[in-house]
């Protein structure tokens, strides 16, 4: 299972992600695909995010049960402790400075 959200992303990507994914409400897809096509959509949001974010979340085998990959300014940020990705929130003048973070 994949679930991608996408905020603030231009209507060309939208209509990318619907090639692949059931879009279920507004900037939220979901479908099953192999890793090899999570890959490629995740390849297509990298490129096509411009001032938006996105959360792309799929299930994987580890103690949590899956994974997730973040794009874009965000006040949440995945943080890893102890080997489990968890979810930071930044102070909200992070934010709106625009500031980025590699997590």
């Amino acid at each position: 299972m994949l679930v991608i959200v996408a905020e603030n992303v231009p209507p060309r990507l939208r209509g990318r992600l619907g090639l692949w994914l059931v879009e279920v409400r507004a900037g939220v897809y979901v479908g099953d695909v192999s890793r090899r096509v999570r890959e490629m959509i995740w390849h297509n949001l990298e490129e096509g995010v411009v001032d938006g974010n996105a959360v792309m979340a799929w299930t994987s085998n580890n103690e949590s049960g899956f994974d997730f990959l973040t794009l874009g300014t965000n006040r949440r940020i995945p943080v890893e402790m102890d080997g489990i990705k968890l979810v930071s929130f930044l102070p909200p003048e992070a934010v709106e400075v625009g500031e980025e973070y590699p997590f």
